[in-house]
């Protein structure tokens, strides 16, 4: 800090030294930065190796529809009820367990149906789901 001598006329000097400050202020970054790669903490594990797999992508996700009617199709085949869509959707999935579904909703249909088969397919474990809409 700088001092001026005082006489009668002259002020108190009120600039602040900020020298101190941004030397504080840079050892505080370069110990941030030698400290930053000392606290990321990871496990060093040999992991096993095995074959080169490759996705299915031959697989096509199962189509579901409501009509406007209400008439629920799985793959354009008519269930004739939500247990039967239920014990189906179960079916597809013990044969795939990465198995998709894509929902067709007509518009027109009310939504508790739609909202009973969604419970339907959770029921059922299917966990990949799709709503299919046509773009405007």
């Amino acid at each position: 800090m700088a001092f001026k001598p005082q006489s009668e006329n002259e002020s108190a000097m009120s600039e602040i030294n900020v020298t101190p400050l941004v030397d504080v202020m840079l050892v505080l970054v370069i110990i941030l930065l030698v400290t930053a790669p000392l606290l990321t903490q990871s496990v060093h594990v040999t992991l096993p190796k095995t074959a080169e797999t490759t996705a299915n992508v031959n697989e096509q996700p199962l189509q579901l529809g409501i009509d406007a009617q209400g008439l629920i199709t799985l793959n354009k085949q008519p269930i004739e009820s939500l247990t039967l869509l239920e014990t189906t959707l179960k079916d597809e999935l013990a044969k795939n367990k990465e198995v998709a579904l894509h929902l067709y909703a007509d518009q027109a249909v009310v939504y508790r149906k739609v909202a009973e088969v969604m419970a339907t397919v959770q029921h059922a474990g299917i966990a990949k789901v799709a709503f299919v809409t046509v773009e405007e």
